[in-house]
């Protein structure tokens, strides 16, 4: 039984260098370090609102990623245009005094992606919707929702953003 025991002790780093070696090479990457391109890892992010949501959450995933964005265009080895960033609320369903019950809060961000005059990622558009109830006796509260939906989106948003920019060509 000892002798099974001391075997099994010696198989286990190499079992263990194993599993890493399979996992790295299916692909798998710990949550919210998305490898990026060279092209891309010193990009900067040219927006109309530099502290949205959206920007500010596209940013920390850049760092998170191990990129460090650029903070001016000139010397930047690519550009992140954010076209349109925008938030949207529309009325859902009302009560039968007329009084909103239900919103839905649409994020919606278009962005395209260049470098040295050529376009790496063409215009693309990309968006998140949620719906919360609204309860007029409860207004700050529902605005608060709606704040942290809105946060949520635009981290849902980012995420995709850097999904397409981690499949970027590895030029």
């Amino acid at each position: 039984m000892a002798s099974a025991v001391g075997a099994f002790r010696a198989m286990l780093p190499t079992a263990a260098a194993t599993v890493l070696l399979l996992l790295s090479g299916c692909g798998f990457h710990l949550q919210g370090r998305t490898p990026l391109p060279p092209s891309i890892r010193s990009a900067y992010v040219q927006a109309t609102d530099r502290q949205s949501d959206f920007v500010q959450s596209l940013r920390k995933a850049l760092l998170r990623s191990g990129a460090q964005p650029a903070q001016r265009r000139e010397g930047a080895s690519a550009v992140v245009n954010i076209l349109k960033d925008e938030v949207t609320r529309r009325v859902l369903s009302v009560s039968a005094v007329n009084q909103p019950n239900e919103y839905e809060v649409t994020y919606t961000v278009r962005f395209s992606v260049s470098a040295a005059d050529k376009e790496l990622l063409p215009p693309q558009d990309i968006f998140a919707t949620r719906s919360y109830s609204f309860d007029e006796r409860l207004l700050l509260a529902k605005e608060h929702e709606e704040e942290i939906l809105r946060q949520a989106m635009a981290h849902d948003l980012a995420d995709i953003v850097m999904r397409q920019l981690s499949s970027l060509p590895q030029s």
